[in-house]
């Protein structure tokens, strides 16, 4: 049971860092390619990947969509088309800026989780879940704007790029609560056949913006240039994380796994001091705001679960004396 507890932390942790790490290599890989090639040659090469290991693992009665076709097409297209293209290229029109901006609305999924079970299924979070929202969303005001909110607004060509990566990370909130509605299938089916018809979606689409001369079709000196980049965006970000962070989550619990979220900011704030970045005070301060949050809130609930369950036994014990 331990070295299970272990493995799935071990997953998470990789998958949390990729995510962390993804930004800044993605950054560099737009100095040779485009966002929209660069998204659908990654997720082009992670669906044939996890195409193959679903066939030999479970044959291909797996590929039948079981009357499930349009969800699945919906749900995929949230997380490989949504999410994948607009923030990275809400990433690419920021520049240098949007790789912490990018890194830091990603670590607020579980945050903006919250706000939309609010606004959409009518859950009003408690007081102290809902202060800590309000904190990492000062947290990621503070990196976005870099302290200044006034030029920020004054800044059109800031608040467009802004608004793609809030969508994005929406889109991926969408694509996570969706996998509740495919729960007797298993984590590489869903993960397989979503990234299957998402990324169609993105082909579809980036042809179309080629079609009507947006974007160009890369050349090999292009390919050749971003081919490190592609490569370590298809191994780990791609097939590793998405996989693992499904298969940790499973072992660990979505409580325990969102522990981890908090690696994506940081991971990305270290690599960005390596890289020679100009990382401000205010990306400092807005992931320590928002790390801090991630925590409480994980801490809350973690007591209120356990004050619940002791609720609960005591109930029990009761009746039966």
């Amino acid at each position: 049971m331990r070295n299970k507890v272990l493995w799935g932390a071990f997953l998470c942790f990789i998958a949390a860092v990729s995510w962390g790490a993804m930004f800044p290599i993605a950054h560099a890989a737009f100095k040779h390619i485009d966002p929209f090639y660069f998204t659908i040659i990654r997720y082009g090469a992670v669906t044939i990947i996890l195409a193959v290991i679903l066939f030999w693992k479970e044959g291909k009665q797996a590929f039948r969509f079981e009357g499930l076709g349009l969800p699945l097409w919906f749900f995929g297209t949230m997380a490989f088309t949504v999410y994948n293209l607009f923030i990275f290229w809400g990433e690419h029109i920021m520049g240098e800026s949007g790789v912490m901006v990018a890194s830091i609305m990603e670590s607020l999924m579980p945050m903006i989780s919250i706000l939309f079970v609010w606004m959409v299924f009518k859950k009003r979070p408690q007081r102290f879940t809902f202060i800590c929202v309000l904190v990492s969303l000062i947290g990621a005001i503070l990196v976005i704007t870099k302290g200044d909110i006034r030029a920020f607004l004054g800044a059109t060509d800031s608040i467009m790029p802004s608004i793609l990566i809030f969508i994005a990370v929406v889109g991926w909130v969408i694509y996570t609560m969706g996998g509740s509605r495919f729960t007797s299938w298993s984590v590489l089916r869903y993960s397989t056949l979503s990234c299957l018809l998402g990324t169609l979606t993105a082909v579809v689409i980036v042809t179309a913006a080629t079609l009507f001369g947006y974007i160009s079709f890369p050349t090999k000196e292009v390919m050749i240039a971003a081919s490190p980049h592609l490569l370590f965006m298809i191994i780990f970000p791609g097939l590793i994380a998405l996989l693992g962070w499904n298969i940790g989550v499973s072992i660990l619990s979505p409580i325990n796994a969102l522990l981890f979220i908090n690696f994506v900011p940081v991971t990305t704030l270290l690599i960005s001091i390596y890289q020679g970045y100009d990382v401000t005070m205010f990306d400092i301060l807005g992931t320590v705001l928002i790390v801090i949050s991630l925590l409480a809130n994980n801490l809350f609930v973690r007591v209120q679960k356990n004050g619940y369950k002791q609720q609960v036994q005591t109930n029990l014990h009761q009746r039966a004396s």
